[in-house]
């Protein structure tokens, strides 16, 4: 039976989470699948129309 509102993580518990947003943080690439091709994919963009960030 689960307790609502309650819920365990055992990778926030360990600390993996929290490393995971330092390292994004400082290098500037997410370690999420989504975030890396979102990135990748602007990049494309960029390079394939030109386009410059402000």
């Amino acid at each position: 039976m689960k307790i609502p509102g309650l819920s365990f993580s055992l990778k926030r518990a360990l600390g993996i989470t929290a490393a995971k947003q330092k390292i994004s943080r400082k290098t500037g690439v997410p370690m999420t699948k989504q975030g890396l091709e979102r990135k990748v994919g602007r990049f494309v963009i960029d390079a394939i129309f030109g386009t410059k960030k402000k």
